[in-house]
């Protein structure tokens, strides 16, 4: 299914290469909601991140060209997403500004076998599910934006875009060890953080 959605892509690449516009709108509208999860799960400001997505679509517009499919066209549309998330994220700060998502590794548990589930709130929750779970989202969303910023954009990454590791590794330029490190030390930090809070209560 993955090799079929890169050639598929490839396809849609070459065929605006070669002039047609409609290619372009069918990648706009294959990737639009993913990268929205993406610079949201960055930015936690719907108006920022529907921005970084138009702008993302549009550097990627004038770049297709120079396309040149090393890697699969959803990972490089990925990279400029998360590039231009991280640089409004850095510009907000300067200037002052249904369903959960699992933060643990389905494979993994600790060293007496177990898992240690946490959940972080999907962006495509109804307004309803949202304020029935407002607290508990901000809650987890502020231990996420305290994480540095290596090991937040990791985590959003593989538990908001679930990713595997090796897109995370072509996206970020880091090797497969160090994004499993990251995502690792992420979860720690952030179940640390959520179980020191709780036990202020």
């Amino acid at each position: 299914m993955v090799e079929t959605d890169k050639a598929n892509d490839i396809e849609l690449v070459q065929s605006f290469n070669a002039g047609s516009q409609g290619a372009f709108d069918e990648l706009v509208r294959k990737y639009s909601t993913q990268m929205y999860r993406v610079a949201y799960g960055f930015l936690r400001n719907s108006e920022d991140a529907e921005e970084v997505v138009q702008d993302a679509f549009v550097k990627a517009y004038g770049n297709l060209k120079t396309f040149r499919g090393d890697s699969s066209f959803s990972t490089w549309l990925h990279r400029i997403v998360v590039n231009l998330s991280r640089n409004r994220y850095h510009w907000n700060r300067r200037r002052g500004a249904g369903q959960n998502i699992s933060i643990s590794d389905n494979n993994a548990g600790d060293a007496n076998g177990r898992k240690e589930d946490m959940d972080m709130p999907d962006v495509s929750n109804t307004p309803g599910k949202e304020l029935e779970r407002a607290d508990e989202d901000n809650r987890i969303m502020k231990a996420v934006d305290s994480l540095p910023e290596t090991l937040k954009e990791v985590i959003i990454l593989r538990h908001v875009d679930d990713m595997s590791y090796e897109e995370i590794a072509k996206i970020t330029g880091a090797n497969i060890g160090t994004v499993k490190s990251r995502i690792s030390r992420a979860r720690e930090t952030l179940m640390a953080s959520l179980k020191n809070e709780s036990e202020k209560r």
